[in-house]
């Protein structure tokens, strides 16, 4: 597939009459194509396109349709659908009536593309230009940010769906590698084919919350009747090997629990909640994915900082994403966001953010790049100040400049020196053995052990018994 540049097509007439006469007073998608006109050219993204090869769809229309899909919660059908049938979006795109659209399978491997190319950026980027150019966005004022979950619709499976869909996989996979074997075991009545015969959809489950606590549990206690059928001692030993029942197994660990009589409990995860990021299991189509492998793609635990414009006189628009795994420290992203925001125009002068994002460090280098960044310093994690009681860091008194600390009964440091710990500098102050020792309230300042006295020299005639020493291939003698 090579990209043929074409300039965005202007809006037929009789697309024009027939939507004019069906929204008079408007709609978001013409609203768009009127207030911002052509949003994103070809050329755009020449970048992920080779030279050479058929022509493929228009990458620019292929972008709006992801814009108006991620701001009406569409999935990849319904906005295929919505191409093919809806007058505000053939509008919005400039096609004729008659025309047929595209296949759903396209837009997945247009976001594949662009992720695959390091491009995905490059909508956001596109956007906030246009934006630029029209005064909703300047250099300076103020953003603020925040972690959220991952808000798209290239998201993992909801939990439901994930359990439904990849029971429904395990039993394809059974079908295909032991029919015979399935057929007669005799656990799949009629009613699982009414539940797994098609693929798990929100549409299909049930709608109420009782009812879906109910399925729920309906389906809780089908996974379990088939792990044990699969790991019966009758039951063919390479059946529990398939990679689909693998994950199945997994899954149920994770989202499941027995009560006392032996069904599935009541609730997913038995209200324990969902597993960890790093060991949640991930989409069962596709069990060997790791959660960074699956970050590329937009599977798995995630959370997505966003950033946001805060001016009392213009609309607030958002001016950075940044999609993450969900056990990355939020304090990491700061110095990425400051430089997506200077590249994109939007620098502010002041940067709100809660207490996951600061340190004094980053807002002494913040301060360097004209970025004032307010918000919570994080708590003191030192022992003393999560008991409230004895000397924290904060009873010491710091003499940055000479390079010395004193302590809260007047001793001072006696050497400081700096080296790096989890990849990040840090200052290491040490007081005199010999102060510490004879202190009456070292035990409010800290736990750690001083080492013995030295022992007092023996008096001359007297022979001091050798100190038992441990030698490769001998223990020390027990104590008597």
């Amino acid at each position: 597939m090579s990209l043929n540049p074409v300039p965005a097509p202007e809006i037929p007439e009789v697309t024009v009459r027939v939507a004019r006469g069906a929204f008079p007073k408007g709609c978001l998608a013409m609203r768009v194509r009127d207030e911002l006109g052509v949003l994103f050219q070809d050329t755009d993204f020449a970048a992920v396109f080779p030279t050479r090869g058929g022509p493929g769809l228009a990458p620019g229309m292929l972008a709006v349709v992801s814009v108006m899909q991620f701001a009406e919660r569409l999935t990849d059908r319904q906005a295929a659908d919505a191409v093919r049938g809806r007058i505000d979006w053939k509008y919005l795109l400039g096609m004729e009536l008659e025309n047929e659209g595209f296949h759903f399978s396209v837009l997945s491997g247009f976001r594949e593309r662009l992720v695959g190319h390091g491009q995905e950026q490059v909508v956001l980027d596109r956007l906030l230009a246009r934006l630029s150019e029209l005064g909703f966005l300047r250099v300076g004022g103020r953003v603020r940010t925040d972690a959220t979950h991952v808000l798209a619709l290239v998201r993992d499976v909801n939990r439901l769906e994930l359990c439904t869909e990849t029971l429904r996989c395990a039993l394809e996979a059974l079908a295909v590698a032991a029919a015979d074997w399935l057929r007669g075991a005799g656990i799949a009545d009629a009613s699982w084919q009414d539940r797994y015969g098609q693929r798990a959809d929100s549409y299909r489950l049930p709608k109420g919350e009782q009812e879906r606590g109910a399925f729920a549990v309906q389906v809780g206690s089908d996974g379990f009747a088939l792990m044990e059928t699969v790991h019966h001692p009758g039951a063919p030993n390479w059946l529990r090997q398939l990679p689909t029942v693998q994950v199945l197994r997994r899954a149920w660990i994770q989202q499941y629990h027995r009560d006392s009589g032996g069904t599935a409990g009541g609730a997913l995860a038995g209200g324990q909640g969902p597993p960890a990021g790093q060991s949640a299991a991930g989409q069962p189509a596709r069990p060997r994915r790791t959660l960074r492998r699956q970050a590329r793609h937009g599977l798995g635990r995630l959370q997505g900082p966003l950033s946001e414009t805060c001016e009392k006189d213009r609309p607030h628009l958002i001016v950075n994403v940044a999609t993450t795994p969900a056990p990355v420290d939020d304090s990491r992203l700061v110095e990425q966001v400051h430089q997506q925001l200077q590249r994109r125009g939007a620098k502010p002068d002041e940067h709100l953010v809660d207490g996951g994002y600061t340190s004094a460090a980053i807002i002494l280098t913040a301060r360097t790049q004209g970025i004032d960044l307010v918000g919570p310093l994080p708590a003191a994690s030192d022992r003393q100040s999560r008991a409230k009681e004895g000397f924290a860091l904060t009873d010491f008194q710091i003499h940055w400049e000479e390079q010395y600390a004193v302590c809260s009964t007047g001793a001072k440091s006696r050497y400081w020196g700096n080296t790096h710990m989890d990849g990040r500098p840090r200052t290491v102050v040490i007081f005199p053995e010999w102060d510490c020792r004879t202190c009456k309230v070292r035990t409010s300042c800290t736990h750690q052990r001083l080492h013995p006295p030295p022992d007092p020299a023996p008096t001359r005639g007297t022979r001091t018994p050798p100190t038992p020493t441990r030698r490769a291939g001998h223990r020390l003698p027990a104590a008597a």
